[in-house]
């Protein structure tokens, strides 16, 4: 046996766990079967459902558009340009470049630069009431116009958004606060996009089959109403905020240089 575990024989003794298949090309599963107990048949499950509550640690308060600006050193003229820093995100990767860029400042403000690609990225404390968010820049995502957030964010699981404008982060953010947890996208004129995970903001109790229709259709929309060039950015989205992975990652405390391991400002001289 495998390991010695009493486990994988069909012998008198040992744990009747097993599934009956139809047949071993298509092998469609017909029943279930746990210490000897049929608990599914046909796809359903047999046993009796409990009603619980889900469980869900989620704080953060609504936020104000005004939480999402990011202040510069080098004045308020309208011709003036912010050197900063800036996370470069790789379809279908993980790791991230670190970047450079200079954006336009105005009324002391730095904003973003669509027009190249380079957006905000704010990432907030879903755990506390009142803490304010972290932004920062990022390139790779493509977005015209709006904004995407999530609570799938490795490993804190916190909620990150990437935008095109502080109204539209806030939006794309307060819609997930909504919900207490999910993914959301929000376009240039507000109309917003919501899929709820109420477990942990992570997870679902809806049909599986009718879930991922709806994860689909908004990743859809996330590409041709918003203009996202990723193929999986929701995917991309949730390792942004992992400060172990290179180069640059954003955090719900800043933004982090992973191959010094620090926090770094995202304003340079």
């Amino acid at each position: 046996l495998h390991y010695r575990l009493p486990v994988g024989l069909l012998r008198e003794g040992d744990p009747a766990d097993f599934v009956r298949v139809a047949d071993l090309k298509r092998f469609k599963v017909l029943e279930t079967w746990l210490n000897g107990e049929k608990v599914a048949e046909n796809g359903r499950s047999l046993l009796p459902r409990i009603a619980s509550e889900a469980p869900n640690h989620f704080n953060a308060l609504p936020k104000s558009a005004e939480a999402f600006q990011v202040s510069a050193s080098t004045g308020n003229g309208s011709a003036a340009k912010a050197h900063v820093k800036v996370i470069g995100a790789l379809d279908g990767q993980i790791v991230t470049e670190s970047l450079t860029g200079h954006l336009p400042v105005e009324n002391g403000l730095i904003l973003a630069d669509p027009a190249n690609d380079m957006l905000k990225i704010s990432v907030v404390n879903r755990y506390a009431l009142q803490a304010a968010p972290a932004t920062g820049f990022v390139k790779g995502f493509g977005i015209k116009g709006g904004a995407l957030a999530s609570s799938v964010v490795h490993d804190s699981h916190n909620i990150i958004a990437v935008g095109t404008d502080d109204d539209a982060l806030c939006a794309a953010v307060n819609a997930v606060i909504g919900t207490k947890g999910g993914i959301s996208a929000v376009d240039r004129s507000g109309n917003a996009h919501v899929l709820p995970l109420p477990i942990a903001g992570l997870m679902s109790q809806a049909d599986g089959y009718a879930l991922a229709q709806e994860y689909a259709e908004l990743d859809a929309w996330v590409k041709n109403t918003l203009g996202c060039s990723l193929r999986a950015p929701f995917m991309v989205l949730s390792f942004l905020a992992l400060p172990v992975i290179p180069k640059l990652k954003m955090t719900d405390l800043g933004l982090f240089d992973v191959d010094q391991f620090c926090f770094v400002p995202v304003e340079m001289p």
